[in-house]
């Protein structure tokens, strides 16, 4: 460069050697620029730019897209269709969901409670991309496919806080946002067809795979992530043979891990109630076909309602779920059977406070120490109750005078046996059969749209269930300097873990993985390794069993 600079300094000085000489600004030489002008180079080793960048040639058609306000192109498209209560089969051509003709249109949820009819549609096997605008198609970047939660019942890929842009430009990565059928329509097939809504995720998995080198993408490099029921969604893909070869890495964020799979027995028994529910014989499909989808929902209403009544195995609060039927899924990936031998490297993490929404929210006012054991008795049983309440682990702390509020036990207990000590226990199993594993717990975070309801969520220093989300997006609304911190460190970690499994990269703490005895759990915005408390391997799923191990033992 300097040599170019000397040569134009030169001419002008021999052509022109009386008239004085200005200071002359040589910009930096960037070879790309020249390069980038010739056709087969512009292609495929530069960024696209303009119509081009928007309208991408793919296998299945013109992918039409547009400009995020935060910078990435984003593309959504219908990825699959599915007869009410069939398989979904992939699509054949390139096509905006719900029929809209303008890309900048996202696409409709899956029919769900507590949302407006216009706003969700059974045909709604749709994703959203998000693509960095510096990719090339010979990028071959990473892909990180977002399952949302919701408890299997509600939620969306175009939830708060999910827009993909600035996690996909944080991570060089393809961030793309997947929905799935929901409740019964994606779990309670009458015909007792299982798991439709996983066999619907790995559908969508097929289509990127097919797609992915479209927009930069690497096909061999798909990570899937996802938290709550779609972290539990991802345990199940872990769990299912057909999904193996199609994703490398999972990052799991607040899998309720206490709760397993469902039984063929247990589902089984949900099934039959939920037919009787429709007036429909399982085998009449013109009858279950012109049920209105207010009907549906209030059959699914009936079955939530009376889930636990009938099969307490299915806990209090995700009784639709993923079910070990023995052809999709086929291995609990917990303690009830062996283990089987893994490889995938998995990220694993919660927030401090997992429980508190729901115990705050079902006990509004403090609740004497008193009221601790009758609470747990209705969770546990009075044989684990009796482990859990004597435990030091959950003692009313030392020095507190007068009344102890109990929901401070009952959130901590929540959170372990849920949450926390579950997913230590699965990262213990995971690594002692060959996988690799590193485990972490927010303790900070942004409070989600919807936990606000909850005043102790609200309080300073509490991390409630979900708060890690808009962290993980980098959409925290007016983020705080330790908020700001932990967004660039969590999506700095995520762009190493989507390249090679390891979420270590340089200027930032070292994160050890876990072993099989002690899993090493790193403190995500502070500093060194969790408390383990009670989850140690002789206290949570050994003197007091999960749920998986007391209803299947």
């Amino acid at each position: 460069m300097r040599s170019f600079a000397f040569l134009a300094l030169f001419a002008i000085s021999s052509s022109v050697a009386a008239v004085p000489l200005q200071p002359l600004i040589v910009p930096p030489f960037d070879p790309s620029k020249i390069l980038c002008q010739l056709p087969i180079l512009k292609k495929y080793l530069c960024p696209l730019a303009g119509t081009a960048a928007l309208n991408r040639a793919t296998p299945l058609g013109t992918a039409r897209g547009v400009a995020d306000v935060d910078g990435a192109y984003r593309f959504p498209v219908r990825y699959a269709s599915a007869p009410r209560w069939g398989p979904s089969t992939l699509v054949s051509s390139w096509d905006l969901p719900n029929g809209f003709t303008t890309p900048s249109s996202l696409p409709l949820a899956c029919p769900q409670d507590g949302v407006d009819e216009s706003a969700f549609s059974e045909d709604c096997l749709s994703m959203v991309l998000y693509v960095p605008p510096s990719l090339t198609l010979t990028s071959n970047a990473p892909i990180l496919v977002w399952i949302h939660g919701g408890s299997f019942v509600v939620g969306s890929a175009t939830g708060p806080g999910l827009d993909g842009s600035k996690l996909a430009i944080a991570t060089d990565s393809i961030v793309i946002a997947v929905q799935y059928r929901l409740g019964v329509l994606g779990f309670m097939a009458p015909n007792g067809a299982t798991n439709l809504a996983v066999k619907d995720v790995i559908t969508a998995l097929q289509f990127i795979k097919k797609i992915a080198p479209s927009f930069g993408g690497s096909s061999s490099k798909i990570t899937l992530a996802g938290q709550s029921s779609g972290a539990t969604m991802i345990r199940a893909l872990l769990a299912t043979p057909a999904a193996s070869s199609l994703f490398k890495s999972a990052i799991i964020q607040s899998d309720p891990m206490n709760f397993g799979f469902l039984s063929s027995q247990t589902q089984a028994t949900l099934q039959n109630f939920f037919n009787e529910q429709t007036g429909c014989a399982s085998t009449d499909s013109n009858c279950l076909n012109a049920m209105s989808l207010d009907d549906v929902l209030d059959s699914q209403d009936a079955l939530l309602n009376n889930a636990f009544g009938l099969d307490p195995s299915t806990g209090r609060n995700v009784p639709i779920r993923p079910v070990l039927d023995g052809s999709v899924i086929n291995t609990p990936l917990d303690s009830t059977k062996p283990f089987p031998t893994v490889s995938k490297p998995v990220l694993l993490t919660t927030v401090t406070q997992e429980a508190a929404f729901a115990i705050y929210s079902a006990f509004t006012t403090p609740l004497p120490e008193q009221a601790l054991i009758p609470v747990c008795d209705d969770t546990f049983g009075e044989e684990r109750t009796d482990v859990v309440v004597s435990s030091p682990h959950y003692a009313v702390p030392p020095g507190v005078n007068g009344t102890f509020d109990a929901r401070v036990q009952l959130q901590t207990i929540g959170t372990d046996y849920l949450w926390k000590c579950s997913g230590w226990t699965f990262a213990r199993n995971w690594v002692q059969h060959g996988g690799t594993a590193y485990v972490g717990q927010f303790v900070v975070g942004a409070s989600y749209p919807g936990n606000e309801a909850v005043p102790y969520c609200l309080t300073p220093g509490v991390v409630c269930h979900q708060d890690d989300i808009q962290i993980v997006f980098g959409t925290v609304p007016n983020p705080t300097s330790a908020q700001s911190a932990l967004i660039t460190e969590i999506q700095k970690r995520y762009k190493a873990f989507l390249n090679n499994g390891n979420p270590n990269a340089a200027g930032v703490a070292t994160w050890s993985k876990a072993t099989n005895s002690d899993v090493k759990a790193m403190v995500l915005g502070g500093t060194g390794q969790v408390a383990v408390g009670a989850c140690s391997p002789n206290f949570w799923g050994d003197a007091v069993q999960y749920d998986y191990q007391f209803y299947n033992a």
